[in-house]
């Protein structure tokens, strides 16, 4: 894989034939399913695509909006149990905490928190319910100029159904992991969803409602882990219960107890109400509520030696070392209220012309963490609160404006289709957190002990032209142009005090190409190539706290990230099906990542910029319906990645070193099959190769705690149809019940489904 991606185009040129042009695509719809048609948020889109349907869907264990996802080429969920909100996209060029490298997408209305690039800020799914999905549609890579640089991963557009008549859809869930294993923990762990939703028509009015209870309890998503001391310190307690185990760097740790155990309820309600104003314009309105209360336990592994009590804090001895407990094991609970409201237009003003617009706020209104800081047994399950930490992130959230106007002839003379846009976004963050006597009580605050915020904002104008100069021949061409702001960074600490961070600017354009060429009547091949810049995040810039043991730092000096990124696609039929072959090279100068600064005494571990990566591969995607047998289908996808650090002065030692948590292999195969008229089932199998969670690629040993593993796990269901109106599903994931890590979290190991639905 050492050639550039120019030899790599001229060979794909030769050997492969073409993709699918997207006017080959169009197709005439009857007249009741296009009118007064939604947003599309993206026209014209020249990036390699794949798609889910509402059917595919409902063939998958799917509990939550991002399992529809499992089977999607070159995607992985960084999804830990049912209702977890750290479900982060990785995608064939991008890692599993990178959340702000993706963009998620309902009714075109933004869901993904681009406040942060981390695990904590990640696409809110739980607006979105499974019942009232139409299509998921996947676009890769940042080839559109209508779209800002965090498409560089890829683009995931949700569109709900617009109902024309009363439809009614009811589904109740539970789940089980009946004997988890990790460790010392053995454990079952589980929950249940019901999930309602209700709409129709009246006149030119069409309606949705949505209402979804989720009560979930997770697996461990950590463990409380010490060192093993070179030279061993007496004192301490004695104690018995640690578990020696071998890090992901080879050093010897001991294991604590197990953190991080989430008890989630979780409650959702939504309204979509569309109108047409005329046959040809329609406006469209959103409103969505997600509650959110979470309580982590934890598990202690140590017992007092003499008198075999839990222990929970304090310093404690283990075989002759003297070890400080502290906090690890202790407890935490959050609260959080966000709110979702939007409203689009979509409008035909001629044949010819057409105009679109969305905007959408999005706020949390309440927000409120608490930890525990003592380090004794009061920290403990279901004892009295004591000395902690109360973090308020209330009135936090993101405003969003899309608006833009099409111009595609009708009768096509003119060759053309020219979209041209404005786009508006602002993200807010701020958080305050304070002492407490009592860390369950929000009455017991004292002191501010730490508090930040910030503001960024973008305004930015597009153009795109599609040009059909030839039959076989299409050039796509965009310019993005962008203004972006970051201001009103504050920050307090009780060691600094008050300090104001100096306002930026800095104008950016991202140019874009893409040509298509209808090689014959089943195969089109595509070449596009595209800049984008991705901006930091207010939490990069501005968030310097400790919140849950974890300690941000910021660096409001931040560079955006620079992202050159070629795409040599080919789309056609091939063994009764569709098939797509993607070679790809992504160049990111100026990469946001978290990494210890070695060129500086003392040395600093913050998110940094990375002078360069790159990450080439090729990508095959496959897809059949009634292949070999009437009534299977079969979606399968294979994606290799040679990713590369190329320079980083901050830590030589990662250089030449694969990009963090990209694995060099995925694939996935899901085929569904329909028996009869009352009995189908399916089997999904994924599995993702080596990769790592260090830039030095130091964390070689991938099976414990803390590591990145490879894996093959392997997803079955069956279904029952009674009638027409009510279905009832079984459902096994991870089947063969696998045991591995990514990251410091363990999988779920086998989990077993159960599903009742009714439709009307």
């Amino acid at each position: 894989m050492q050639i550039s991606v120019v030899p790599i185009a001229l060979i794909g040129l030769l050997c492969i034939p073409a993709v699918w042009a997207a006017d080959a695509m169009e197709v005439a719809l009857p007249e009741i399913t296009v009118r007064n048609t939604r947003p599309t948020t993206v026209v014209d889109n020249p990036s390699p695509q794949a798609q889910v349907s509402a059917a595919q869907i409902r063939e998958i264990n799917a509990i939550n909006v991002e399992d529809s996802l499992k089977y999607v080429p070159s995607l992985f969920i960084r999804k830990r149990y049912p209702g977890d909100t750290n479900s982060i996209i990785a995608t064939r060029t991008t890692g599993s905490v990178q959340s702000a490298e993706s963009l998620v997408y309902v009714d075109g209305l933004l869901l993904s928190n681009l406040l942060g690039n981390s695990f904590a800020f990640p696409p809110r799914w739980s607006l979105v319910g499974t019942e009232e999905i139409d299509t998921v549609e996947v676009l890769y890579g940042p080839f559109s100029a209508l779209l800002p640089g965090n498409s560089r991963g890829a683009t995931i557009l949700i569109c709900t159904r617009r109902p024309e008549r009363f439809e009614a859809h009811a589904r109740v869930q539970g789940f089980i992991q009946p004997a988890f294993k990790q460790y010392a923990t053995r454990d079952s762990y589980g929950g249940h969803q019901e999930q309602a939703v209700l709409g129709g028509r009246a006149g030119k009015l069409s309606w949705l409602l949505l209402a979804n209870n989720l009560d979930s309890y997770s697996q461990p998503n950590n463990f409380a882990t010490a060192a093993v001391p070179g030279v061993p310190v007496a004192g301490g307690t004695p104690v018995t219960g640690a578990v020696a185990y071998t890090d992901p760097t080879h050093l010897p740790r001991v294991i604590l107890g197990a953190t991080f155990m989430d008890h989630t309820v979780q409650n959702t309600g939504k309204i979509r109400l569309a109108y047409d104003l005329t046959r040809d314009t329609q406006i469209a309105l959103t409103y969505a509520l997600w509650r959110n209360d979470s309580y982590n336990n934890t598990q202690t592994y140590l017992r007092n030696a003499s008198t075999g009590a839990p222990v929970w804090g304090g310093n404690v001895n283990i075989n002759g070392a003297r070890y400080n407990v502290g906090n690890t094991l202790a407890t935490r609970d959050s609260n959080t209220e966000n709110r979702l409201a939007g409203l689009t237009l979509d409008s035909r003003l001629s044949p010819d012309w057409r105009i679109e617009l969305a905007g959408s706020v999005y706020t949390t209104p309440r927000d409120i963490s608490r930890s525990p800081t003592t380090n004794t047994a009061t920290a403990q399950p279901g004892a009295a609160g004591g000395a902690g930490d109360v973090t308020f992130g209330d009135n936090t959230g993101w405003k969003n404006l899309d608006a833009r106007v099409i111009w595609k002839p009708l009768n096509g003379k003119a060759g053309h289709s020219v979209t041209l846009g404005y786009h508006y976004d602002q993200y807010h963050l701020e958080s305050h957190q304070y002492n407490a006597t009592d860390w369950r009580q929000e009455g017991s605050i004292t002191t501010l002990s730490g508090s930040f915020s910030g503001v960024t904002r973008t305004d930015a104008v597009y153009a795109q032209d599609v040009w059909k100069f030839d039959p076989r021949w299409s050039l796509t061409l965009g310019w993005r142009h962008e203004y972006w702001q970051a201001f009103d960074g504050k920050l307090f600490t009780p060691a600094l005090g008050a300090n104001d961070y100096s306002d930026r600017s800095a104008r950016f354009n991202s140019p874009k190409a893409s040509l298509s060429w209808q090689a014959t009547p089943d195969w089109v091949l595509r070449a596009s190539l595209a800049r984008a810049y991705r901006m930091p995040t207010v939490s990069e810039l501005f968030q310097t706290e400790t919140k849950s043991g974890a300690t941000f730092i910021s660096d409001a000096k931040l560079k955006p990230e620079k992202t050159l990124y070629a795409d040599l696609s080919a789309e056609g039929v091939a063994a009764g099906g569709s098939l797509r072959v993607s070679l790809f090279q992504e160049n990111v100068e100026d990469a946001l990542y978290s990494q210890t600064d070695s060129s500086v005494t003392p040395n600093v571990t913050r998110v940094q910029n990375v002078d360069e990566i790159r990450v080439r591969g090729i990508e095959f995607a496959y897809e059949a319906q009634d292949v070999w047998l009437r009534g299977l289908n079969l979606n399968a996808n294979l994606t290799y990645a040679d990713s590369k650090i190329l320079s980083n002065p901050a830590n030589p030692a990662s250089v030449g070193k694969s990009v963090p948590r990209i694995p060099d292999w995925r694939a996935a195969v899901f085929a569904s099959y329909r028996l009869d008229e009352h009995w189908s089932g399916s089997l999904g199998v994924r599995y993702s190769g080596v990769q790592y969670g260090r830039l030095d690629n130091a964390d070689t040993h991938h099976k414990a705690a803390g590591s990145l593993a490879r894996f093959t796990v392997a997803d079955l269901r069956l279904g029952y149809q009674f009638d027409k109106r009510v279905r009832a599903s079984l459902g096994i994931d991870n089947l063969t019940d696998q045991k591995y890590f990514i990251g410091p979290y363990p999988v779920m190991q086998r989990t077993y489904h159960a599903e009742l639905r009714f439709d009307y």
